[in-house]
This record gives structure tokens, sequence and C-alpha cells, in this order.
């Protein structure tokens, strides 16, 4: 297969408000933030105004079932948009901790939030927090999955657990035959993802990938294949193969047989992929680390990327909704494509764009 990368370059449009927009800093200076020893990733640009942006990182983007978007952030909790106002959830509200890396929305209508400091389920009224007391490997939850049953799965600093009928059960994964290089465990789970046929896929920190098909276990790393051991995400093409984001070595597809890589060579925008996403017209989205957003229509790769120097090109999260739009959550706040630009979305003094 012969890919044709090329660099879509989209123009920038900031939101049309009356207020005046803020100073841009070209030159700021880098550094190092962290409100904890898990921060990922640990590199942001201090001069992003958060009086305008939604966030610095938006981690997770979901919209739920009345059409609302949730954004989960790594420092400022979970943000709710109506569409013309954002309302922000942190600790001081109940929530359980301010770095949220999942969303999901159970049968009942409950949220549930995979957050550095636990499971916090929001009823709409009150918060309801799930930490080790309650039956969790670690208060570190990294991901989150509600699959075809309506359990709520989560992935911990220190393995999996199935919240189900009131109670958590812990799910011990197979050990890798071969384990990699771990960034903080090889217990964690990075994501899922449920297959057609009801299959559980999961992306592990060093362990490579683990099929579940609700008996046996089955591990699949370097020695089978893989590229990589370190999976960030795992998404389906419109033909059920499964499409594999890792850290430093690209993406892979497996068919079901056979592991085939892509790399920057083949027109990936970075080797570093954190999300994977689908649209309306079958193209899947790649979110890298400093390259931007990758297209990738079945033959090739079209790069995306904020071009003023506003944000570092780290993409987290991309996220389609229903009426089309595509969402991208930037270091540097909150993206969509509109009219094929991309435009900068803010908050300002708590009304929308």
């Amino acid at each position: 297969m012969t890919f044709r990368p090329f660099l879509l370059s989209l123009l920038f449009a900031s939101c049309m408000t009356a207020d005046v927009q803020p100073d841009k800093k070209d030159n700021a200076p880098e550094s190092v933030y962290a409100d904890s020893h898990l921060m990922f990733p640990q590199v942001f640009q201090e001069n992003i105004d958060t009086n305008v942006q939604v966030s610095r990182y938006i981690r997770r983007i979901y919209q739920d079932r009345a059409d609302h978007l949730w954004f989960g952030t790594n420092d400022d909790g979970v943000c709710w948009y109506d569409g013309t106002n954002f309302t922000y959830y942190r600790q001081s509200e109940g929530l359980g901790g301010n770095t949220v890396r999942g969303i999901v929305q159970d049968k009942k209508g409950d949220f549930w939030f995979a957050t550095n400091g636990g499971l916090s389920r929001y009823d709409g009224k009150n918060f309801t927090n799930y930490t080790v007391k309650d039956g969790l490997p670690d208060n570190e939850c990294w991901s989150l999955f509600l699959d075809s049953k309506g359990r709520i799965w989560t992935g911990t600093l220190r393995g999996v657990s199935r919240y189900e009928n009131g109670k958590f059960t812990s799910i011990t994964l197979p050990e890798a035959d071969n384990t990699g290089s771990s960034r903080f465990s090889p217990f964690l789970v990075w994501c899922f993802y449920e297959d057609k046929n009801g299959n559980f896929w999961m992306g592990t920190d060093g362990a490579g990938m683990v099929k579940y098909d609700g008996t046996l276990f089955t591990n699949y790393s370097k020695k089978d294949g893989l590229t990589a051991d370190n999976i960030l995400a795992i998404q389906a093409d419109k033909n059920g193969q499964l499409w594999l984001a890792t850290w430093g070595n690209g993406v892979i597809r497996y068919d079901g047989k056979t592991f085939t890589g892509f790399t920057e060579k083949d027109g990936l925008a970075g080797n570093t992929v954190w999300t994977i996403s689908t649209d309306n017209e079958d193209n899947l989205w790649f979110g890298t680390l400093g390259g931007g957003a990758s297209r990738y229509d079945g033959k090739t790769f079209t790069t995306i990327m904020e071009t003023r120097g506003q944000t570092r090109n780290h993409i987290q999260s991309i996220y389609q909704d229903r009426k089309g739009t595509i969402w991208f959550g930037f270091s540097g706040g909150l993206f969509k494509l509109n009219n094929g630009k991309l435009e900068n979305v803010w908050k300002r003094m708590n009304a929308g764009c």
C-alpha cells in the first residue's frame, strides 16, 4: 500500500466574541507542570490564559444522551458544556480528583469519571466516590469503559476492576511472557475496546495487548509480531480490523492474523499516539505527541496541526459529536473543525463561543 503524506494547513480561527482576545506570548518559556507524581504528559505551556481557555489540557471528550459534551481535564476536573455555558465540577464540588481520564454514562443515566482520586459517580445532583476502601485496586484510575452488558470497567495503576451489581471485582490479567518497558506499571491498562463479537481488548503499559473472550485471556506482545508493548488506545476500522496506538512506535493494524506497523515514515504525524477515533465517513483519526492529528482514509495520512504557535500540538482526545463536528483536546485548549477551519473554543466568562 502506498501512502501519500501531505500537510493540510488549516487556518486558525478563534471564536468571535465581544471580548478582547488574550495577548499572544509566542516566546513563553516551557516549564514542567505536575500536580501528582503520575501526571501524563508532564510538559505544558504556562502562558495559557485559563480565564479564556476551557483548560490547559483536555484529556477526554464525551457526548451524553442529551447531546451535551463533557470534557475531562488534567487539573480542572470535568467540564460540562450545554452548547452555551461551561460548568465545572472539581473536588470542591464533590468529584474524587481533579484529573479526569475517562467518562461514561451508564444505562441508568448516571455519569462515571475515572480520576486520580478513584472512581466518581454523578447522578445529576450528588457525587459518590469509590476508592480502594470500596474494592478498587488503586485510586489512580487511568481508563474507563462501559461494556454491552452495562458493566463498568476501569484500569488502575495496580490492575483492572469491574463494577457490577453494586460491587467491584478485581480482574487478574495473565503475566506477559516478555514484559516491555513500562511508563508506570505493567499492571496498568491504558484502554479497553469491545468488538462486535463481544471480545474484550485491553492495551497495557508494557505488557502488550490482552484479549478476553469472557472465559480465557490471550496475551499479545512483541514475540507475536507487535512492534510495541505499550498500547495507549484501541479502535476498530470499518472492516473490523483493530488499530493500536503506541508509545513511540506509531500505530499498529491487526487483521486477526498479522500485525502491520505505520510510523512517521508512512505519513503518520508522530510516532507517539495517544488516541484513536473514527468519523462518519469511516476515516481514522490519530492524536499524536507534538505532531497534531493524522486523518487516515484507508490510503493516505493527512496531517492537521495548529499553526499559530498557541499549542504544542499534543492531542490526547478526538471526538466527533452527533452533529458531525470533530473536537480536539489540544495542549493549549479546546478546538474544533468548523467549515474546514481549526477553531479555538473559549469559555469566556463561563460562556461558550
